[in-house]
């Protein structure tokens, strides 16, 4: 976030409260708050993938400026980048759903995942939504940033890390 202009303060942009449904969390744009539904959050595995995708939503508020209320192109842009890169779709996760499959299982459920995601906070159709994913899925499944790479699994996610620690020593070789 502090190498895309924004400074994260844990006390300020992030709040644990109650919520209403089966909602884990969100980005509240307005105050560039995370919260966090203690209520609705089993375990900590659950809990790191809740952080994740809302980061994905703060860090793309922060490097896209994003108009998350009247352009469903960003907010599905945003929901696509957060359901790959977040850990929504592994197939840990999809085996508990019992949906699991071989080929492009993962774009499937990425696809899947933000779809449901737009209508959790929009008041559009599902065809409105599943048109918006449609039209943005290539370019925003293929931006892994600020990873490099989809994090699968902690051994990817540290290879992420080691990648963006070595991203200023790579850049100024060029």
């Amino acid at each position: 976030m502090k190498h895309s202009g924004c400074a994260v303060n844990r006390e300020r942009h992030f709040s644990c409260e109650d919520c209403n449904g089966h909602v884990s969390g969100g980005f509240d744009a307005s105050v560039s708050q995370i919260v966090l539904c203690q209520n609705n959050i089993q375990n900590q595995a659950h809990m790191n993938r809740v952080v994740t995708h809302e980061l994905i939503h703060a860090f793309d508020h922060c490097r896209a400026h994003v108009n998350w209320f009247t352009n469903v192109r960003h907010l599905a842009c945003s929901e696509v980048r957060a359901a790959n890169l977040s850990g929504d779709c592994s197939l840990v996760n999809e085996i508990f759903r019992l949906r699991f499959g071989l080929k492009q299982h993962h774009q499937t459920c990425v696809r899947d995942r933000a779809i449901l995601s737009i209508l959790a906070v929009r008041n559009i159709s599902k065809e409105v939504a599943q048109k918006a994913v449609d039209e943005v899925f290539e370019s925003c499944f293929n931006d892994h940033e600020p990873f490099g790479r989809i994090p699968h699994n902690k051994t990817y996610a540290r290879y992420a890390h080691r990648d963006f620690q070595n991203r200023d020593r790579y850049y100024s070789n060029i």
